[in-house]
């Protein structure tokens, strides 16, 4: 039997950019008992939540929801839309953005993978002209797809998606415009229809403060002809057997029944706030933990203050710090536990969650942990973070 020694007393603070806090109500909902997923409770429940997360996309046009993470969710916009050998244009401003870049490879697309070189690698967003000249030299439209992450985790980078719509607008090419919001949606403004993402990407451990296991695309209708069409091999995430079942509200394969007792919950609590405040409370959070990190007279991996994220903050530790070290350290002593540095920058930068269920005092217990820990790590610190934060949120 799996021995778990590590039981500190009080509670966790769970501050890595998801999966993130889950609030009492929302696990009170996942724990009732399940219900048939054929029955007429179940209908009305499932008709319910696939209206109802349209709001969230902010979109008229159907969401699909797996029992997937957000790794399947990407798998799926790509094979319902795309065939064998197509060529996909993706844009690299993170480890994410890598992640989804080699899944595709493993699909059988051929990928163009462009981004930043040098000091600006994994340090801005995307630049949509970039994307916008090379899809005007695409004179043959063989370029299907173009994909890009919405928000960064690994890099605390958020990017303008309407200025990519807009550069593939410019450019008069026919391409796709798959987003990956899995660590925006609800926390950050996103707007489906009115960017014209044809599909979004995203999961239900972030911002929808749920645990992990459901993923989502929003389509557009230019999505749904593509995957007419398409040729990729697909049976669990094919579109066309999910939304015929989905106008009934069920699913052609058993769902997460209690996941969907959450997501109801989530979008209850999400739109009784209102989106546009969940958005403030975000920005208001990310700025006051920028704030701290300023006071301590460390850097942003994000340089661009046009593209911070107002869910995660990646702080760079000072050379010759070991970024994971230091995070081993807040956990053990102070029950904390924050995002490691992933791909290019492990052992760099250690990452600040706030999104989701998180307010002014959970951010100001993160920023004293990692400010006593950076203390005890040895870390000499310009000033106090936690009192640039206080004053910022009072």
């Amino acid at each position: 039997m799996l021995k778990l020694d590590f039981h500190p007393s009080g509670r966790h603070f769970l501050n890595v950019p998801g999966p993130s806090p889950v609030p009492a109500r929302i696990l009170n909902a996942i724990s009732l008992p399940p219900i048939d997923h054929r029955g007429p409770e179940f209908g009305q429940l499932g008709l319910k939540v696939l209206s109802d997360i349209k709001q969230i996309f902010k979109t008229k046009q159907p969401v699909i929801i797996y029992s997937a993470s957000g790794t399947g969710a990407w798998e799926a916009a790509l094979v319902n839309t795309l065939s064998p050998g197509d060529q996909v244009l993706m844009y690299e401003t993170g480890q994410f953005a890598v992640l989804w870049k080699n899944l595709a490879v493993r699909l059988g697309f051929k990928v163009e993978f462009m981004g930043l070189s040098g000091a600006k690698e994994w340090r801005y967003g995307v630049d949509a002209a970039k994307i916008e000249a090379r899809l005007k030299a695409d004179t043959g439209h063989q370029i299907k797809a173009v994909c890009v992450v919405h928000n960064e985790t690994a890099t605390g980078v958020i990017s303008d998606m309407a200025a990519v719509r807009k550069a593939i607008d410019a450019a008069k090419h026919p391409a796709l415009l798959m987003v990956d919001t899995v660590s925006g949606l609800a926390s950050a403004e996103y707007r489906h229809d009115d960017w014209g993402i044809d599909v979004s990407i995203s999961g239900s451990q972030k911002g929808m403060m749920l645990p992990p296991g459901l993923g989502f695309n929003a389509l557009s209708a230019k999505a749904i002809e593509a995957s007419k069409t398409a040729k990729s091999a697909k049976a669990f995430l094919a579109w066309d057997d999910i939304m015929e079942a989905n106008k009934t509200g069920y699913w052609p394969t058993t769902p997460s029944v209690n996941l969907l007792y959450g997501l109801h919950e989530a979008i209850d609590m999400l739109m009784n706030e209102g989106l546009d405040n969940v958005f403030a409370r975000h920005q208001r959070l990310a700025s006051a933990c920028r704030a701290a990190v300023a006071a301590w007279g460390l850097e942003t991996q994000c340089q661009d203050p046009a593209c911070y994220s107002p869910v995660v903050t990646a702080v760079v530790t000072p050379e010759g710090v070991d970024a994971d070290a230091l995070r081993k350290l807040i956990l053990e002593r102070y029950n904390l536990s924050l995002g490691t540095g992933l791909g290019k920058v492990k052992g760099r930068v250690f990452r600040i969650g706030h999104m989701g269920d998180c307010n002014a005092l959970t951010l100001l217990a993160a920023i004293s942990g990692c400010e006593m820990g950076m203390k005890a790590f040895g870390i000499k610190l310009k000033g106090s973070g936690v009192v640039a934060a206080q004053e910022l949120l009072q």
